[in-house]
């Protein structure tokens, strides 16, 4: 049995909320006091800096299934002609925007996702790369995206497990008119990590922490109506229950319906911010 609309938006929102938690929360950044605009998140280890990257590269990664075999809950592939960003899970949330089911008004939600898409397929650029493994000085250009994947890789695995990686960083130093060997690239890993992961993200982190902020926030806005109209009370107390919406049928939908609306319960924990044009000038 396959996946109504309705479900599989359910469980692409859930998903959704659930990563934006796990990237954006107290335990990964620090909000300094003395007001939410203009301001600037703090990283709180290096640490978390990697966590951050690694988690990051898993949202901005294409769904994936074994084999010849349909994407999990029957979702569709984006076309082949699609921009980089579709090939992330914005793609499913962009659908939702498209063709809403449980809310009637994503407006809010669409104009933070397009903004994120059109951040992340701009290049950043950066002057006098040095390589020193490879003697090589270059200025690159890079889909952030792109680079903000690579070093999520770099994060999360050992060298060996890194091969589509070091042919990406050799075709990136190609298309600059800089040719390296394959075997020279695993040399390379630790340099462009340390280029684009320590610099790079580090200063970016903030911005793309507003990003996936506001998209949570959004998220909680389109599913409010929701969440009244299928709240209720069932004794004085607490205890509540939810009317789930036709078309809801399968035991897993039915249950990430409770925890999205239970989600919902209350707004996100993480405030709203705005990052000071300071750090968003520069890559």
């Amino acid at each position: 049995m396959g996946y109504s609309s309705i479900e599989q938006e359910v469980i692409v929102l859930n998903a959704a909320w659930g990563m934006i938690d796990e990237m954006v929360n107290h335990a990964m950044f620090h909000l300094p006091e003395g007001g939410r605009t203009d301001t600037n998140l703090l990283h709180q280890s290096d640490f978390t800096l990697r966590l951050f990257n690694i988690l990051l590269g898993d949202f901005l990664s294409p769904l994936s299934a074994r084999g010849k075999r349909d994407l999990p809950f029957g979702l569709s592939k984006p076309p082949e002609n699609s921009g980089t960003s579709d090939f992330t899970f914005l793609f499913y949330l962009k659908t939702v925007c498209k063709t809403p089911q449980l809310g009637s008004n994503p407006s809010g939600l669409k104009e933070v996702i397009e903004a994120f898409s059109s951040w992340l397929e701009a290049r950043s650029a950066v002057e006098n790369v040095w390589f020193p493994s490879a003697s090589i000085e270059v200025d690159l250009e890079v889909e952030r995206r792109e680079w903000i994947r690579i070093c999520g890789d770099i994060a999360k695995h050992s060298f060996a497990r890194l091969e589509p990686n070091v042919a990406k960083i050799v075709r990136i130093l190609r298309d600059h008119e800089k040719n390296v060997e394959v075997a020279k690239g695993y040399e390379l890993l630790p340099e462009f990590s340390d280029w684009f992961h320590n610099n790079i993200l580090a200063y970016h982190a903030s911005t793309i922490a507003e990003f996936l902020n506001n998209i949570r926030l959004e998220l909680y806005a389109y599913l409010k109506p929701e969440f009244c109209r299928s709240f209720s009370r069932t004794d004085a107390e607490g205890g509540y229950k939810f009317e789930v919406p036709n078309g809801i049928e399968q035991d897993l939908a039915r249950s990430m319906y409770w925890e999205l609306m239970n989600r919902c319960r209350a707004e996100p924990l993480f405030p709203k911010f705005t990052v000071t044009e300071c750090l968003k000038k520069r890559y």
